[in-house]
């Protein structure tokens, strides 16, 4: 097999040429080896310019073989017409070996004047170009849709767009839309498919622009296309545009989609209107209109049970049980959210065992709800029982919820149990949970046991665990009661360097072990400090200055601060009221003595 010469009148399209030629002569070595269709090969009208005869298949009458080994060199040759070129780049871009080859042939083909593309050809050359990911190729591509005034089918266009989103083409995107939005039937779904891939990344703000720009280019939306823009409102919390959008869909009379009748569903419970999306939600139903029961159950469920419309959310949640539509834990925690408010214990375990009889995990935020509900209602025994009843359904307390039940344990004066959970806690591994040890450090204290604090403390430090005020509050209390100034001192300054900002209860605690102590100066450095950073005066921090002043006779600084309450609106109670007047009478000072008497009033 041999390779024919270059014709120097043929034009610029390059092309395998196949010779068998009989005639001795050498044979050059061949360039490369590819297999197509032998219908390519018999398209051309191929010049031999060797003299050989024409090319001709050793066994013209053997069709059995579908494809032949060709010995190629692209030479230039007369250009056959478009139909079969078209024909010819389109076997070439079908096989993976071929197809880069064929893109290079496309681009010379391109500056042929009788060349024109078929679909099928743009076709095949977006769907190499985005494979290859030739981005910048893709926007000469985009060129040729407008010079030959041709577009690939709608599939192919919409899929182009979703690629380059992908992608993070978005410049490419940009282009695409521009040429596309001149053809009617194209542009529907080009633009559907930009509305879509924006949304999945999380661009609602793209999907606005491009539904914009598609109303304006004059393009009718379909459903499709109202969901892709509701659920970008939805997300970025417009929800009245949501239903305005809505009702466009429905004057326009097309149909309306699960997708479209849930988003509005949970736009009217966001605004407020749970029993309207429920009225919808039913007509729906009642029309055969199928939608994700599941999704709108438990929207309109915990709509319901957070404006606790107990008897609607009941039922809702009896049908959805029924239908086995719940799965989302969500809702059960809104419903015993809804269940501690209203004080019903038996309902809110009910909600558990329903979790539990449809195998879903209650988890560590569940129990805590339950038993933090009922504590913050000052409901400590409730709380107790029902976190013992939650263990025998076989529930697993996570680090929330043994913290919380401490904290109920410390509050009831019942230490040993505190102090059993708490070692059941470190033992499951919740080592370096700073609310339980807060909660301890505090118990430790009122039961006048510091030594047991400061070593729970040096083990929460060597866990890596770091102390927070409350704990370095509770520590300087108890060592101020007991009058071991020392290591009230040595706090503060490890609270200061570890760079943990003391609160009001911080400066009230120091102040108070200092004015016990009978360090009137250091009490009032610390007040001073206090009321440096901002601090206000409230009935604690007054009255133990008042003490201050009134103890150490600093009539002018307990003028100044009698005057800084009544400013700030910070009353007396009848103890430090008859400290302040007897310290200014016992100083001589009767304006102020008259000016105390007609400032305040005693509570």
């Amino acid at each position: 097999m041999a390779i024919s010469s270059s014709s120097p009148s043929s034009g610029d399209w390059s092309l395998a040429s196949l010779i068998p030629c009989r005639k001795s002569h050498k044979t050059q070595k061949p360039h490369s080896f590819f297999s197509i269709p032998t219908w390519n090969v018999r398209a051309f009208n191929i010049i031999n310019s060797s003299g050989c005869p024409s090319p001709i298949l050793e066994d013209q009458a053997s069709t059995s073989l579908p494809v032949i080994e060709v010995d190629l060199k692209f030479q230039e040759l007369k250009i056959p017409d478009a139909e079969n070129l078209n024909e010819f780049l389109c076997g070439l871009f079908q096989d993976p070996e071929t197809e880069a080859m064929g893109h290079e042939q496309y681009e010379k083909a391109k500056k042929i004047s009788e060349f024109r593309p078929n679909k099928s050809t743009l076709e095949h050359v977006t769907r190499y170009l985005v494979r290859s990911k030739k981005w910048g190729s893709i926007l000469s591509v985009s060129n040729d849709f407008k010079t030959y005034d041709l577009l690939p089918d709608s599939y192919a266009c919409s899929r182009l767009v979703t690629s380059c989103i992908r992608a993070r083409k978005f410049k490419i995107v940009r282009t695409l839309l521009e040429v596309f939005k001149s053809n009617g039937d194209v542009a529907l779904l080009a633009f559907d498919s930009a509305m879509r891939g924006y949304n999945e990344l999380h661009m609602y703000k793209s999907t606005m622009s491009v539904y914009e720009k598609m109303i304006s280019a004059g393009i009718g939306p379909d459903s499709g296309c109202y969901c892709r823009i509701m659920e970008a409102y939805f997300k970025k919390g417009d929800y009245r545009k949501v239903v305005e959008l809505f009702q466009e869909l429905k004057s326009r009379q097309l149909d309306l989609t699960p997708l479209s009748t849930q988003i509005l569903c949970e736009s009217l419970t966001k605004l407020g209107k749970p029993l309207e999306a429920l009225e919808i939600f039913r007509s729906m139903s009642k029309e055969g209109i199928s939608l994700d029961s599941s999704k709108i159950y438990s929207v309109l469920i915990s709509s319901f049970a957070s404006i606790r419309e107990v008897k609607v959310a009941e039922e809702l949640f009896e049908q959805a049980e029924t239908k086995k539509m719940l799965r989302n834990p969500t809702v059960f925690l809104r419903l015993i959210t809804m269940y501690v408010e209203e004080g019903l214990v038996d309902k809110t375990l009910e909600v558990v065992k329903a979790m539990k009889g449809a195998n879903i995990r209650v988890s560590d935020n569940i129990c805590c709800a339950v038993v933090s509900g009922f504590s913050r209602k000052r409901r400590l025994l409730t709380a107790v029982k029902v976190f013992e009843d939650l263990i025998s359904m076989g529930c697993e307390p996570g680090q929330v919820t043994y913290a919380s039940i401490i904290n109920v344990y410390c509050r009831l004066g019942l230490h040993s149990k505190a102090e059993m959970v708490f070692r059941e806690m470190e033992e499951k591994g919740f080592d370096k949970c700073v609310v339980a040890y807060s909660s301890m450090v505090v118990m430790y204290g009122k039961t006048g046991r510091p030594r047991e604090a400061m070593r729970l403390v040096a083990k929460m430090k060597e866990r890596g665990c770091k102390p927070n005020v409350w704990i370095y509050n509770s520590l300087m209390d108890m060592h101020g009661r007991d009058n071991n100034m020392r290591q009230v001192a040595k706090l503060w300054s490890e609270m200061k360097r570890r760079k943990v900002a003391p609160d009001k209860v911080s400066y009230t605690t120091v102040i108070g072990a200092y004015n016990k102590a009978g360090d009137f100066d250091m009490c009032l450095r610390f007040y001073n400090e206090y009321r440096t950073h901002g601090g206000v005066l409230d009935k604690a921090m007054a009255g133990m200055m008042v003490g201050v002043f009134s103890k150490s006779g600093r009539v002018d600084e307990l003028v100044k601060l009698l005057r800084d309450m009544k400013a700030e609106g910070t009353g007396l109670d009848v103890r430090l009221y008859r400290s302040a007047l007897n310290a200014l009478a016992d100083s001589g000072l009767e304006m102020q003595v008259k000016w105390l008497q007609s400032s305040f009033e005693v509570t």
